[in-house]
C-alpha cells in the first residue's frame, strides 16, 4: 500500500537533539519512501490528513513481560521476593499455553493505543507470542525466559525453544534474542552455554542484571563480585546484550557496561513500585552507555504505556540529582526510540527517516494538554498521556485509524483474559 501523510508536524533529530518540522509524508509498502518531496509517480492509495496532529518514531519497549498482563493489580504492595517468589511465579505455574497467548494479546492491545511499535519480550512460551504477535501485526525482538543449572534437562529444552522460534519463525516483524533470566536463577555454567549458543547464531542477549540489593549481596557473597563483573567474566558481554534494570552499580559496573557497549533498558516505574531503588542513570549517560527504556510487566508496573514511562525516567532523575537540566525531553525521546532501535541491532528503526522502515505513531495533539503550542518535544515527555494516540502504521501497515484497532477484537481478548485470571486465581 501506498500511504501518504499529508501536510502533519513530525519529531526528526540531528546533532543537536530532537526537533519538529511540517511536512509530507511518503509510505510505500512497508518503508519510507520520502519526507516533503512527491516521489515520482507516486499515486496514494491512503491519505492520512495531518491536521493538528503529531507523527513520532514508533516507540519501543526495551523490556518486558507480554504475557504477564493477565496479573496487572494482582500482586501490589509487596516485597521484590514477596512479589516474584510468593505470589508471580506460583500463579506462572498455573499458565498453559493459550493463556499467555491471551495475555500477550491485551500487551499488544495496550502498547498499540499508546504508541508503541515494537517491544523486547521475554517470556514462557514463544510461539504463543508469536501467534499474538503475528494476529495484531505489532514488531517484537522475543527471547524465551532461560532458567537453567548446567546442562540440565530443563534449561536445556528451554534454550532449544528459542533455537527452534528463531530457525523456523516466518515473520518478517519478529526477531529473537536470548534471554537468560538472571544471575540468581541462572548458574555460571548455564550461562556460559546460552552465551556460547548466541555466538553460535549471531543473537543478541537480554537479562536481568543489578535489579535488587539483594541480588547484589548475594551474588558478591558467593562469587566475591558484582553481578555485572561476574557477567565480564563469564564473557556474556561479548555478545550484544540488553541488560534490563541494572539499579545497583558500582563505578566499575558502569565502566564495563561503556567498554562493553551494553545496552541498558531502564525501568523506573517497576523499580519504584518493588521499591528496588533508582538506576544511575546521568552517570551511564555521562559515560556514553546506550541507554533505552522499559516499562517491565503489568505485574510490577501496572501499565505498559512508555509515555508515562518516559515521564517518570525524566522527572526522577532531575529529582534525585537535583539538576534539572539532566535527562532532558530529547534525550528521553532518544531512549525510546533511536536508542532502543541500536539496543535491538535494527539499523532501519528509530526515525521518520527516507529509507527507515514505516513504524508510525500519530498522535492527535487537538485537546488541552498539547495547547498553547510551545514546545512540542518538551510536550511528548512532560504533557502527554499516551492515549492522544491516533493512528499507528507498523511495517507500513495501519493497526489502528482513528484510535480503532483494525486487527484485533478487544471485546474478545478482554473477556478471554478475565476467564484466565478467574481459573488460576478466583
Amino acid at each position: 500500500m501506498k500511504i501518504k501523510i499529508n501536510k502533519i508536524k513530525a519529531l526528526f533529530y540531528n546533532d543537536k537533539g530532537a526537533y519538529i518540522k511540517e511536512c509530507d509524508i511518503y509510505i510505500n509498502g512497508n518503508k519510507i519512501v520520502s519526507i516533503g518531496q512527491k516521489p515520482e509517480d507516486f499515486a496514494a492509495d491512503k491519505i492520512i490528513n495531518g491536521n493538528k496532529k503529531l507523527a513520532i518514531p514508533g516507540l519501543i519497549n526495551a523490556h518486558t513481560h507480554s504475557y504477564m498482563s493477565v496479573f496487572r493489580n494482582i500482586a501490589d504492595d509487596l516485597s521484590f521476593e514477596d512479589w516474584l517468589f510468593g505470589r508471580i511465579n506460583p500463579l506462572e505455574d498455573k499458565l498453559t499455553e493459550e493463556d499467555i497467548y491471551w495475555g500477550a494479546m491485551l500487551a499488544c492491545i495496550e502498547m498499540i493505543k499508546t504508541g508503541t511499535t515494537c517491544f523486547v519480550d521475554m517470556n514462557m512460551n514463544m510461539q504463543s507470542v508469536i501467534r499474538a504477535v503475528t494476529d495484531t501485526g505489532m514488531r517484537a525482538v522475543l527471547s524465551r525466559g532461560l532458567v537453567g543449572k548446567g546442562n540440565d534437562e530443563g534449561g536445556r529444552k528451554r534454550l532449544e525453544e528459542t533455537i527452534d522460534a528463531y530457525k523456523n519463525c516466518k515473520n518478517d516483524n519478529i526477531s529473537f534474542l536470548l534471554g537468560p533470566h538472571a544471575p540468581y536463577t541462572c548458574d555460571c555454567e548455564y550461562l556460559k552455554i546460552v552465551t556460547d549458543t548466541a555466538k553460535k547464531y549471531n543473537l543478541g542477549m537480554t537479562i536481568h542484571l543489578s535489579e535488587s540489593e539483594n541480588e547484589v549481596e548475594n551474588i558478591k557473597k558467593a562469587h566475591k563480585m558484582s553481578p555485572i563483573e561476574l557477567m565480564d567474566k563469564i564473557g556474556l558481554f561479548e555478545a550484544p546484550v540488553i541488560a534490563a534494570h541494572c539499579v545497583w552499580l558500582s563505578d566499575n559496573d558502569i565502566k564495563i557496561l561503556a567498554d562493553k557497549n551494553v545496552s541498558v533498558a531502564t525501568n523506573p516505574k517497576s523499580n519504584l513500585k518493588l521499591a528496588n531503588g533508582i538506576a544511575p542513570l546521568t552517570k551511564m549517560h555521562d559515560h556514553g552507555i546506550n541507554i533505552t527504556i522499559g516499562t517491565d510487566s503489568t505485574a510490577s508496573n501496572n501499565s505498559l504505556n512508555m509515555f508515562s514511562e518516559m515521564n517518570y525516567t525524566a522527572l526522577l532523575h532531575k529529582g534525585v540529582t537535583h539538576d534539572p537540566t539532566v535527562i532532558n525531553a530529547s534525550d528521553v525521546l532518544r531512549f525510546a526510540t533511536k536508542n532502543a532501535a541500536i539496543a535491538v541491532s535494527n539499523k532501519n528503526l528509530g526515525e521518520i527517516k527516507e529509507g527507515m522502515l514505516a513504524d508510525i505513531t500519530i498522535l492527535d495533539i487537538d485537546c488541552p494538554q498539547f495547547y498553547p503550542e510551545n514546545e512540542l518535544v518538551s510536550a511528548l515527555v512532560y504533557s502527554a498521556a499516551g492515549y492522544e494516540t491516533d493512528t499507528v502504521i507498523i511495517n507500513g501497515r495501519i493497526l489502528m485509524e482513528n484510535k480503532i484497532l483494525t486487527t484485533v477484537d478487544t471485546e474478545r481478548v478482554y473477556a478471554e483474559c478475565e476467564r484466565v485470571i478467574e481459573r488460576i486465581d478466583r
